[in-house]
């Protein structure tokens, strides 16, 4: 649902908060409660925020537009435009794009519209959740500078923001934070006696602090959920040690959408380590996939694709093992499927690699889509029925088996193409040779007949 404007006047601690207005501080999650006030406070993205980025100066100046910040979670999206909006004192309605509809986001706009001098900014989380229609309605009062929108997404927005949306407004990418970046963050948490953990007296190691950091794969706030839970059931007055770390890390998830950019960009890396030749890399791919709750036929199916498109006739044993794979998803279901589908990833990443099978049915297409039909040869045409013989179709068809090596000379194109080329990996190697053979034994019979 739309969220309360915020007035310039409004303490900034007020910003950003994430749980309703009631809840006292002291019982807000430590992410919330650190949560930045101030650029200065902001964590990472050196290259976002320096000096002598674009951003600093246009917050500065109170002269930027509509923004979308783009990253994964954990990585300051919200954070950020809660401190832009104040940094530049504006009135400020935040949005969470799971909850609210168009009803009331046309209520938010025709509010901001009634008060012009008001610098509305529109804070819209998860703006990738709104279907076309909710961010068309966005469009004319982000042209006309009624709101300012500051739209966060996890997920590419490219693929989940309008076009006309998207050139209305100045794209950033935020990347995952550093570990060391946030172990800074988590000791100034662990020592803040005010917002933090301070005043419970808990001590972490350097070392500590970084296992946590590493752990949260990049997402700060997931490694303050993880410091608070570790400091609050940490002996009074003591410390976080080793072995906390290690059993909390037992119970954790790994960060992983698979709706959204992990999904693909994984999927990504885990085919072309297949195709490169480094079963380690697509081992390693296959299980964070797999940890991250990925359907095992997912996975399975990218394999049968990859069996023809990256590994062909230099093996073509390959789309066996993986179809073999996907029938042991479908049928043994996790966890037993992983041997398979390890079997199978392992198998197509040491495998000899050749795409002449894709370069040939791409040439194929591209002969059938962009050159006029080619007419079926008299005499492969079809002769089963009496006025076809009569016709004379199939009349001087040559029975492939009956002439050396199955090769009889005939053509069985009206027009000769060469659509397939066949490398030199593995057993394709063997089948070059087989067809040049072949091709000359044509030609013999060709030039024989041609003499006689």
């Amino acid at each position: 649902m739309a969220g309360r404007g915020t007035g310039a006047d409004e303490s900034l601690p007020g910003l950003g908060r994430e749980e309703p207005a009631d809840v006292p501080p002291a019982r807000r999650p430590l992410a919330a409660r650190m949560r930045p006030r101030s650029l200065t406070e902001v964590v990472g993205h050196a290259a976002l925020l320096g000096p002598e980025a674009l951003l600093p100066r246009l917050i500065k100046a109170d002269s930027f537009g509509s923004l979308l910040f783009y990253g994964p979670p954990g990585c300051g999206k919200t954070t950020l435009a809660e401190v832009i909006a104040a940094e530049t004192r504006s009135h400020v309605v935040r949005v969470n794009a799971v909850l609210s509809g168009a009803a009331e986001l046309r209520e938010v706009l025709a509010e901001a519209r009634r008060h012009p001098s008001r610098k509305t900014v529109l804070v819209v989380d998860e703006i990738h959740r709104f279907n076309k229609s909710q961010q068309d309605l966005l469009l004319p009062d982000v042209e006309a500078g009624a709101v300012r929108l500051i739209g966060c997404t996890t997920h590419n927005p490219g693929l989940y923001v309008v076009p006309a949306l998207l050139s209305r407004s100045h794209l950033f990418r935020l990347d995952p934070l550093t570990p060391e970046e946030i172990a800074g963050f988590l000791a100034r948490a662990l020592a803040d006696g005010e917002r933090g953990l301070g005043r419970l007296g808990v001590r972490a190691s350097a070392e500590v602090l970084r296992q946590v950091a590493e752990m949260s794969s990049g997402d700060l706030r997931r490694a303050l959920n993880c410091l608070e839970t570790l400091a609050l059931s940490a002996p009074a007055l003591g410390a976080i040690d080793d072995a906390a770390v290690a059993a909390f890390a037992r119970e954790r998830r790994i960060r992983y959408d698979d709706g959204g950019d992990d999904h693909y960009d994984t999927a990504s890396a885990f085919i072309k380590s297949v195709r490169g030749g480094d079963p380690d890399a697509a081992l390693y791919w296959l299980f964070v996939m797999l940890e991250g709750g990925e359907d095992p036929r997912f996975i399975a199916r990218r394999l049968v694709i990859a069996s023809s498109e990256d590994v062909g006739l230099a093996d073509s044993r390959a789309i066996g093992v993986a179809t073999a794979a996907f029938q042991a998803c479908e049928t043994v279901g996790l966890p037993e499927c992983e041997y398979a589908l390890a079997h199978a990833t392992l198998f197509l990443a040491l495998a000899p690699k050749s795409n002449s099978v894709t370069l040939a049915l791409g040439a194929a297409k591209d002969e059938v889509r962009s050159r006029p039909r080619q007419e079926v040869p008299l005499h492969l045409k079809d002769s089963h029925t009496q006025v076809g013989r009569k016709l004379g179709q199939g009349a001087e068809y040559r029975y492939s088996h009956e002439f050396p090596e199955g090769i009889s000379g005939q053509e069985y194109l009206s027009r000769p193409l060469e659509l397939f080329r066949p490398g030199t990996a593995g057993a394709e190697g063997q089948l070059a040779e087989r067809l040049a053979r072949w091709k000359a034994l044509r030609t013999e019979i060709r030039r024989k007949e041609a003499g006689s």
